[in-house]
């Protein structure tokens, strides 16, 4: 689901390490939103990442 239909970002994988060096399996997901946008047209729900709509590159439905 944490998947923005507009810029392709998605959960990322990595290694949290704490102070004392030990590390762990850890995830950053993106901060993603269901919102009603313009889509060719048409109003569509879809899952957009703030930083698309914050740039404009989603216009939002009314």
């Amino acid at each position: 689901m944490a998947k923005c239909e507009f810029c392709d970002k998605d959960v990322k994988f990595g290694i949290a390490v704490s102070h004392s060096h030990r590390r762990s399996n850890r995830t950053w997901k993106p901060n993603v939103k269901r919102v009603k946008a313009v889509v060719n047209g048409t109003p569509k729900r879809v899952y957009v990442c703030t930083r698309c709509l914050r740039s404009g590159k989603v216009q939002r439905a009314v």
